[in-house]
């Protein structure tokens, strides 16, 4: 007996050839069910496009983090060194503080233009001074060391400053060391205690 093949196309492309098929002999009707190929490979490409798009996702945000890691070393590269030189300025300040007023020395004046040549060095980094003295105590440039009964001052202003404070660009490398006011406490109130006898 001859066998007689069905093939059921719909649509004009090439995947959709491969279609199931319907076969049929004389003891009936045989329905072979193939593997659709067609639509298993647009599964695999639909789940080829989806791990393509997070890889890239996941790949931009790594550039972008190592972008930002660059110009961060980039821009504050230079902190620790910046840093050891304040402690250098500390030293030449304090050696320029024990010379008295008007002395004409050589070794001083030595100092003071060493000083004032570092500094210059320092603003042309992107180092500045933090202003504190007279100034409203902030937390976040300055560090009480000490607190002053002052009733001449507003409360929780910067009275002495031990040490000086810097940024550097707009990063704070340190906080100033300050003693702030606090206004004189008031008399305690004498309370009339009525006791019983």
């Amino acid at each position: 007996m001859e066998e007689k093949r069905i093939d059921i196309n719909v649509g004009n492309s090439a995947a959709d050839a491969a279609r199931p098929s319907v076969s049929s002999d004389d003891s009936g009707v045989k329905v072979e069910v193939q593997v659709d190929q067609s639509e298993k490979l647009r599964q695999e490409n639909a789940e080829l496009s989806d791990k393509y798009m997070r890889l890239y996702a996941e790949f931009d945000n790594y550039r972008k983090r190592i972008q930002k890691e660059k110009d961060e070393i980039y821009k504050y590269g230079t902190e620790t060194l910046i840093s050891s030189l304040l402690v250098v300025k500390d030293n030449l300040d304090a050696a320029l503080s024990h010379v008295p007023p008007g002395a004409v020395d050589a070794l001083a004046q030595g100092v003071d233009l060493t000083l004032k040549e570092l500094k210059k060095i320092l603003v042309s980094n992107g180092v500045v001074e933090v202003e504190s003295k007279g100034k409203a105590f902030d937390p976040a440039y300055h560090h009480a060391m000490a607190e002053v009964e002052r009733d001449d001052l507003e409360d929780k202003t910067v009275v002495e400053e031990f040490r000086k404070g810097y940024v550097f660009k707009d990063r704070l490398i340190r906080a100033a060391l300050v003693s702030v006011s606090r206004k004189a406490s008031e008399p305690e109130t004498e309370q009339n205690n009525d006791i019983t006898q």
